[in-house]
């Protein structure tokens, strides 16, 4: 039994007495201590004269407003979690508390379940704050940021580099990980959108529950509602048993939409009104059920400019991009290429059982002069391949083919190619040259992988004469059998 001395205490500001005495009634029954004020000028007397877990404000007071309760605790370093009530559906409300410090918000009228789920997250995260190590000296000036735990400290680990650019992203998660606000991460392909969110996801007071990634880019559109909200038995022919959703699966945690500028725009008012309102309607179902989850999205693409053009909704742009990370590309971080090079090797060694090679300076300085628009996923694949060409000792990247200038974006400034000719230094192609596929990395593997079974057939799956017949060394050869997933009959290296 929890003694008094621990018991949670909560003030509720509020003007409409009906709403004051639900709010305090509900909180009572929950265990909670409860006081109460009408005004802004009531609750400051009230913070002025002890601390608290949480503060629940309504939005507009007969003083003032909610917010100025939120900025001065934040001026003051104070911890108290902030719930702010604002009207139905005033998106503009919403996420002006959230940037002003707020932990999370709800909309009027509050359903009490959502409002029991909200505070009790909201003391959770004040109590783990106040058991927390105390601060070091220089975090002192941002009280909003967190300590790592022990799976927090990892995962910001994985974003590896010590440049400015990664340090800021670092920081970021650190300040914005144990609110409730949602997140919206930029960056280019490639660049680590979704380590950005697993930290943040580690970081906050969620990290013991679900992290549900979506990739939003993948889902047929007329699987989008059912994939998103889940299905009711017997909603159509071949729905035998209820299943949830995503935001089912992700309750008490993180929901990760990645790609999420490539969300038809049919299926954004909906995600809009489940992120507004916490509820889903699963399809076949005829009642909304309430999820707990935190939105964090991610996309490549220039939002803005999408909203602009039509193709991406304001008024989920605004709900998404309450709080906005941008990850930098490779290349204006080049000074974390030894690092990030290490960590790599490290990881391609364990998972394909290769012994860890030497990354000497003048493989370096080659890598350094990359283009590298693919970032580290680009960066990834030419030390696999410099991996799987090497016979031991140091690494060297001059036979790794690189990607051709023409496939450089950044080239398209540099050497403006003109229709029906071709760039310098490549053959002549055909007059009409086929669109060239999505996933380029896929393809190659793919024919990589052709290649490879067909040369194992030819030799009755001999790896040694196979390797031999592909120019590769027995070494080599097992190791693309191994990343390329191909079944070949054990023991049977030389043929016996």
């Amino acid at each position: 039994m929890t003694t008094p001395a621990a018991t949670p205490h909560i003030l509720v500001v509020d003007d409409e007495p009906d709403l004051r005495t639900l709010y305090e009634l509900t909180l009572l029954r929950e265990g909670y201590r409860v006081d109460v004020a009408e005004t802004v000028a009531d609750a400051w007397n009230h913070l002025q004269e002890r601390r608290y877990e949480v503060l629940i404000t309504d939005m507009r007071l007969p003083d003032g407003s909610g917010l100025e309760l939120i900025q001065r605790l934040r001026a003051q370093q104070r911890n108290e979690r902030c719930v702010v009530i604002t009207a139905y559906g005033s998106a503009e409300n919403a996420v002006e508390s959230l940037k002003a410090g707020a932990f999370d918000y709800l909309t009027k009228p509050v359903d009490l379940k959502q409002f029991r789920t909200v505070i009790a997250s909201a003391v959770q995260d004040a109590l783990a704050s106040r058991a927390a190590p105390l601060p070091s000296s220089a975090a002192v000036a941002t009280p909003r940021t967190a300590s790592p735990t022990r799976g927090g400290e990892a995962a910001l680990q994985r974003l590896v580099g010590s440049s400015p650019g990664i340090r800021q992203v670092r920081e970021r998660i650190l300040k914005v990980a144990r609110s409730m606000a949602p997140v919206l991460i930029c960056g280019e392909s490639g660049t680590g959108k979704e380590l950005t969110a697993l930290a943040l996801h580690a970081n906050s007071h969620r990290g013991d529950g679900p992290m549900v990634a979506v990739n939003c880019s993948a889902i047929p559109e007329n699987l989008l509602e059912t994939e998103f909200f889940g299905v009711r038995k017997g909603a159509y022919t071949g729905a035998s048993q209820d299943r949830d959703g995503y935001f089912q699966a992700a309750g008490g945690g993180t929901l990760f939409l990645d790609e999420i500028g490539d969300l038809p725009l049919s299926m954004q008012s909906k995600l809009l009104r489940a992120i507004q309102e916490r509820c889903v309607r699963p399809v076949g179902g005829t009642q909304e059920e309430t999820v707990d989850v935190r939105i964090v999205s991610a996309t490549h693409k220039n939002l803005a400019r999408e909203v602009q053009e039509g193709r991406f909704r304001q008024d989920l742009y605004y709900r998404l991009n309450v709080i906005e990370i941008d990850i930098p590309p490779l290349r204006e971080r080049r000074e974390d290429l030894p690092a990030l090079c290490e960590s790599l090797l490290t990881r391609i060694s364990r998972e394909s059982g290769l012994q860890v090679s030497h990354l000497q300076a003048e493989a370096l300085a080659q890598l350094a002069k990359h283009p590298l628009t693919g970032n580290v996923r680009e960066l990834e694949n030419l030390l696999h391949r410099a991996m799987a060409l090497n016979e031991g000792g140091e690494l060297s990247f001059d036979d790794i083919d690189t990607t051709p200038a023409f496939l450089d974006p950044m080239a398209s400034d540099l050497a403006p190619t003109v229709p029906g000719v071709p760039p310098p230094g490549l053959p002549p192609g055909p007059p009409e040259n086929p669109e060239l596929p999505a996933d380029l990395q896929g393809h190659l593997d793919r024919q990589e992988r052709d290649i490879l079974i067909k040369a194992l057939q030819e030799t009755g799956f001999n790896r040694t004469a196979a390797a031999a017949k592909l120019g590769l060394s027995l070494r080599q050869i097992r190791y693309r059998i191994a990343r390329l997933n191909i079944d070949t009959p054990q023991g049977n290296e030389s043929g016996a």
